[in-house]
């Protein structure tokens, strides 16, 4: 290319940023009032955002952890009733539901209540609560599962009990998962499927061998091998 057809190349790209530039100056002047009140909504649904999260929401969430401080020291005591339901002057892990779910605490309190009720026999309302129930915490998330499937072993529906031993055995960790793994054989024998119960106590006695049920997998194994 020539320096006079570099030189044209460069005025005609020239002349098109110009054009833009004066097309956009002319849609600013023409929209000047709107883009205006754009910017204004923008900034006060930013401010109404951040206000609300100091003033309201903030508030809350440590007011809920206030309420829900009396009723996890009920819960560790076994003092199931009280934890539920609270002690008169404190709350209880419903009434923290109910006020505060929005919060974490509140959104934690759900967790507890299914526990406290499966441990006082309500086991559907313990399925309920914890239905309702997620978290990011992989080991709570664990103990959710596996606390459903006891739930649902106590009311006698084996294949949701099931399902959910096997949701719990899918955090895998040391602590939790060799409790359900044992759990979810014994759902399985239940079941008469002997032959899943076997790979769920061998995981055990091939995966944890330093946990509390590898001590005594033997005999659940022997006996899950003996019906098949």
């Amino acid at each position: 290319m020539s320096k006079q057809q570099k030189g044209a190349h460069t005025e005609d790209n020239l002349e098109q940023v110009e054009s833009a530039l004066s097309k956009t100056e002319h849609f600013i002047e023409e929209n000047q009032n709107k883009l205006t009140m754009i910017a204004l909504v923008v900034i006060a649904l930013v401010a109404g955002y951040w206000g609300l999260k100091k003033f309201y929401f903030q508030p809350l969430e440590d007011e809920a952890q206030k309420q829900v401080f009396y009723a996890q020291q009920y819960f560790e005591q076994d003092s199931f009733k009280l934890a539920l339901n609270g002690d008169g002057i404190n709350l209880g892990f419903i009434e923290i539901k109910e006020e505060f779910g929005s919060t974490k605490a509140g959104k934690l309190s759900s967790y507890y209540a299914g526990v406290a009720n499966l441990h006082l026999g309500n086991y559907e309302e313990a399925v309920d609560y914890l239905s309702s129930f997620s978290t990011s915490d992989e080991m709570i998330a664990a103990t959710a599962a596996g606390a459903m499937g006891d739930a649902y072993s106590e009311l006698g529906n084996v294949d949701k009990a099931i399902s959910q031993y096997k949701k719990a055995c899918s955090y895998n960790n040391d602590l939790t998962t060799p409790l359900y793994l044992m759990k979810l054989g014994i759902a399985y024998e239940t079941a008469n499927n002997n032959a899943e119960a076997v790979k769920a106590y061998k995981t055990i006695k091939e995966q944890y061998k330093t946990s509390s049920e590898a001590r005594q997998i033997d005999k659940y194994l022997t006996r899950a091998e003996l019906k098949l």
